[in-house]
């Protein structure tokens, strides 16, 4: 069973602007992402979550005295009792239809790798874990959730009614967020014996929650506080219309463009397009392909030759990796069309292909058959932001 576990959030005040102290997730951050929210504010979240690499290790201290000293002066306060959080998102989606999703922010707990009810839908590529961990560390806080998809029924008619309203923000993509608060004790009990009766998959922030285990242990080995056996977390229920999901695209290196097109020819049929652009994952979808971009901005869709993947899952991530599967390459990740041409006219890869999104059903599938889908499958949008919630570990 899944324990989930209200407890004192830590929110700044209602003195401070939203609009300027809140950011996105630090790993969809760009140095110039960084700079832009830290302007906004000395007291943008940026400034913990996010601390400048060019100060070294002493980064981490420094961030922990921000948020200390955020504490002191009032920026941020203390919830008087354990609460949940309702968290709601209103968007209009990529269909041009108006969309509201709600989860809850609570303590999950951390189980061990292949252990216990939460469990992860996507293999993980290798990344250095140390930042993450020298942070929480340092600061002793959750600073941002993992995010948590519950296979349990009815989450979402449990939120349906509003909490106390303690934070409401519009951000530059113009997705509202509002959090309320649950402290009434039937409603937080009514929660959590929903989470408990099914297993929770993690949707994103996989390296979070490892890192996570990895302080758990720290502080079990240290008799330290038990706070660490749980993590924030915000959890949805994992169903069509509570979830968004758009594809991480690939980006390639160590391979040039023509070497890249040869090796895919013997499993894809070749249609040259002429200027790839957002509209392009419309004809993708169309047509069911993927699509390989040169760094020119021109493109080739990838139509699949019958029967060549009968042995492989229906996602175009699993069909690349057996595609690929003898030819040197190296590979990152980007989401997003305009982001992914801007990544190759600036050098940062030789080619890229555009792959479409996974679907719910086959997130359900994975979860309900134990699976796991490649690397950066899936991208859930829009994103949480970060500083509406800490979870301190004392």
């Amino acid at each position: 069973m899944t324990k989930f576990l209200p407890f004192r959030a830590l929110r700044y005040s209602a003195g401070q602007d939203l609009t300027t102290v809140i950011s996105p997730p630090y790993d969809v951050l760009s140095p110039e992402d960084r700079a832009h929210y830290a302007a906004k504010s000395p007291n943008n979240v940026v400034a913990v979550d996010c601390p400048l690499e060019s100060d070294g290790d002493a980064r981490y201290t420094q961030a922990a005295a921000t948020i200390s000293g955020w504490q002191s002066s009032g920026v941020v306060v203390r919830d008087a009792a354990p609460t949940f959080t309702i968290y709601r998102m209103k968007f209009t989606d990529a269909q041009g239809r108006a969309r509201e999703t709600a989860g809850v922010l609570g303590a999950i707990e951390v189980c061990d790798e292949g252990a216990g009810p939460v469990l992860p839908h996507e293999r993980t590529t290798p990344k250095a874990k140390s930042d993450r961990l020298d942070l929480t560390r340092a600061t002793r806080m959750n600073l941002s959730p993992v995010w948590g998809l519950s296979l349990a029924s009815g989450l979402t008619s449990l939120l349906a009614e509003p909490g106390t309203e303690v934070g409401r923000v519009t951000d530059e993509d113009g997705v509202v967020h509002i959090v309320e608060i649950i402290d009434d004790a039937g409603r937080v009990s009514e929660i959590q014996h929903l989470m408990a009766s099914a297993p929770t998959v993690i949707a994103d922030g996989h390296h979070r929650y490892a890192v996570s285990r990895t302080y758990r242990d720290e502080q079990r080995a240290a008799n330290g506080s038990k706070d660490a056996d749980y993590t924030l977390a915000y959890v949805a229920e994992l169903n069509e219309e509570q979830l968004n999901v758009a594809a991480i695209h690939r980006l390639y290196s160590a391979i040039d463009h023509d070497s890249m097109r040869e090796a895919l020819r013997a499993s894809f049929d070749l249609q040259e397009i002429d200027a790839v652009s957002e509209s392009t994952l419309s004809e993708m979808e169309s047509r069911n392909a993927m699509c390989l971009v040169h760094p020119n901005g021109s493109g080739t869709l990838l139509i699949e030759k019958p029967g060549v993947f009968a042995q492989v899952r229906n996602l175009d991530g699993a069909k690349l990796e057996h595609a690929l599967a003898q030819t040197p390459h190296e590979l990152t990740y980007q989401h997003g069309v305009t982001e992914v041409l801007h990544e190759l006219r600036n050098g940062r890869g030789t080619c890229a292909i555009l792959i479409k999104p996974v679907t719910v059903a086959e997130i359900q599938r994975t979860a309900d058959e134990g699976l796991l889908m490649p690397p950066k499958s899936t991208f859930f949008t829009p994103k949480l932001l970060t500083g509406l919630v800490f979870r301190p570990l004392d």
